[in-house]
């Protein structure tokens, strides 16, 4: 069960609308890296953890990626919450209008529709703490270039700063959890079988 606090993560104060970067910020609302993505991925992947630990990170960092896909709503609403018709034709954002008029819809910038198949639950640990740790970094990445587009608009980058930053430390959290399942295996070559099923290989790379 979650406590909801009624205040967003980061606070989002934005004055003037813009559509065209609303196009682009969406996509960390439902894009392949975003926050949806993120947060179901996460919550998705705790149940098959080794130890209460990693399966308790997983659940505070996909709560937070909930927050985050809060925040990324709220930046996308202001941006477009009072355009006028001649503003959505002007700036290519009619034909997400139609579909959607100013609502909050999960789409990439490009407008690919959010798709489960952007990530992977496996089972296995390894496989799914670094894909997370690559998650971290891919949206990392999409926040660095969304800040080269709103580098001259202070109150729609500093919120795109703060979440950002986490991106940086959700990685580093996911690594020093992928490093306590390496530890704690009962093997050496513990890329040759999935830990969280699979009895450990009989042999080690050197013997093979």
């Amino acid at each position: 069960m979650w406590n909801y606090e009624k205040r967003l993560q980061y606070p989002v104060n934005i004055t003037a609308t813009n559509a065209k970067l609303a196009q682009a910020i969406i996509s960390q609302f439902g894009g392949p890296d975003g926050e949806l993505a993120a947060s179901m991925r996460y919550l998705s992947q705790r149940y098959t953890m080794p130890n209460r630990t990693c399966m308790g990170m997983l659940t505070d960092i996909g709560t937070e990626e909930l927050a985050h896909l809060e925040m990324i709503g709220a930046i996308v609403y202001q941006l477009t919450c009072d355009l006028t018709m001649e503003e959505i034709e002007r700036s290519g954002f009619d034909k997400y209008y139609v579909d959607h008029t100013l609502a909050l819809w999960p789409q990439a910038a490009g407008g690919i529709p959010f798709n489960a198949c952007e990530f992977q639950s496996k089972g296995d640990p390894i496989t799914d703490l670094m894909e997370d740790m690559a998650a971290e970094q891919k949206a990392r990445s999409t926040y660095d270039n969304i800040l080269r587009l709103v580098k001259d608009i202070p109150e729609v980058a500093d919120p795109i700063k703060f979440l950002r930053e986490r991106e940086i430390v959700h990685f580093q959290r996911f690594g020093e959890a992928l490093r306590s399942v390496q530890e704690n295996l009962d093997a050496d070559n513990f890329y040759a079988f999935n830990p969280s099923f699979d009895m450990p290989a009989k042999c080690s790379c050197s013997d093979c």
